[in-house]
């Protein structure tokens, strides 16, 4: 997921919401060293995040001091503190995608998920389940959305070997025009 991120954007804070050992925000800085800082933000840390993020910056002394671990609600993350932020989240589960998606949007932040978990009772298949997968109309409808909102959109995926949720939405705000 990194990796095609970063294809498209370049620097900026990385936010990384549902980042669990936070290994998405520490890859994203080794991709791109444009990048100050990143945040990975969870509800509950791993007991062994601390660990994995001591072996990683061993191995790529660069990171020390640029992850910040923070364990808070994803409504209680301040997003667009910098303009460039970019908001990510791997395998987020259910509407915690849209959660994501919502708040990196009214921030304006560049924003990119890996949707999984499709809950189809509460996310929104846009009445398109008749003809596509549920799980596949609700990332339709994800996309469209985030385009209402002003957003240039890309959708990407990962190799499925990688993994079998492997639809990757990615979207950056395009330029207010007068």
């Amino acid at each position: 997921m990194a990796k095609r991120v970063r294809r498209e954007f370049r620097g900026g804070r990385i936010v990384d919401l549902g980042a669990g050992h936070g290994l998405l925000a520490q890859v994203m800085l080794l991709l791109d060293d444009s990048s100050p800082s990143s945040l990975a933000v969870d509800t509950s840390l791993p007991p062994s995040a601390r660990k994995l993020h001591e072996s990683l910056v061993e191995a790529w002394p660069r990171l020390a001091g640029r992850v910040e671990f923070v364990v808070r609600a994803m409504d209680d993350v301040e997003l667009g503190v910098f303009s460039s932020d970019v908001v990510v989240s791997s395998h987020a589960c259910g509407a915690l995608t849209d959660v994501v998606l919502q708040r990196a949007s009214a921030a304006r932040a560049r924003v990119a998920v890996l949707p999984c978990c499709h809950d189809l009772a509460v996310c929104d298949r846009g009445d398109l389940d008749g003809w596509i997968d549920g799980a596949l109309a609700i990332d339709v409808m994800r996309a469209v959305r985030l385009r209402e909102k002003g957003y240039r959109v890309w959708t990407r995926s990962i190799p499925a070997d990688i993994t079998p949720k492997n639809r990757l939405l990615l979207g950056a705000p395009l330029p207010d025009i007068p």
